[in-house]
């Protein structure tokens, strides 16, 4: 199952907080060559209780706040602003590792999308600019005149950002490590915020 070299993690020694060990584990899996480290699967749940996931990247870590973009008007947008409890996953199978992690999606604030959305690529601005992610596509050639029409607006417009457009940060009260063992006596190590203060356990595998 696994190929490469599986590294050792012993729990024992792990950090008291868990952005701390997530920020490590980045750090070896860019070093171990893993293919797209900062992609996660972000799970959210509409009004009816029915999830939905989809694949994004990890835009900021800090202090417990797992940060992403999108627009308020996609479908995961639209999603957290009817349930904001929401999952995200990350799987490296280079280093046999995967790591859990759930809470609650708040906006980080118009400077943080601002910031995110001006750092984007033209082609990818234009994209968010028209604000239809998720929406019925009638015609290809509608596609192609609204992004055009986007790009237009880029380039007279350089500094402006859609208001739709948002930075969002899921605060995290469950972090869950696991690493992967060729004798299937695999690791996990479980963290859960209780009263302010985040709480280590061990899990069977």
């Amino acid at each position: 199952m696994f190929e490469g070299e599986l590294p050792e993690f012993d729990p024992e020694r792990a950090p008291a907080v868990p952005h701390e060990l997530f920020a490590a584990w980045l750090s070896h899996a860019i070093d171990a060559g893993v293919r797209e480290p900062h992609a996660m699967t972000l799970s959210t749940v509409d009004a009816d209780g029915r999830p939905s996931s989809r694949v994004l990247i990890l835009k900021r870590l800090s202090e417990g706040r797992w940060g992403f973009a999108t627009s308020r008007f996609s479908r995961k947008g639209i999603e957290l602003s009817q349930n904001s409890w929401a999952a995200v996953g990350f799987y490296w199978p280079e280093v046999g590792r995967q790591i859990r992690v759930r809470g609650r999606v708040i906006d980080a604030g118009p400077d943080e999308a601002a910031r995110d959305f001006l750092a984007r690529p033209v082609g990818s601005r234009a994209e968010s600019w028209v604000g239809n992610q998720s929406q019925v596509l009638a015609a290809r050639d509608d596609l192609d005149t609204a992004l055009s029409d986007a790009t237009a607006r880029i380039i007279e417009e350089p500094d402006a950002v859609p208001e739709h457009w948002t930075r969002y940060d899921l605060l995290a009260d469950e972090v869950e490590f696991w690493q992967a063992d060729r004798e299937r006596r695999h690791v996990r190590l479980h963290y859960q915020l209780t009263a302010g203060v985040w709480v280590r356990e061990q899990l069977w595998p």
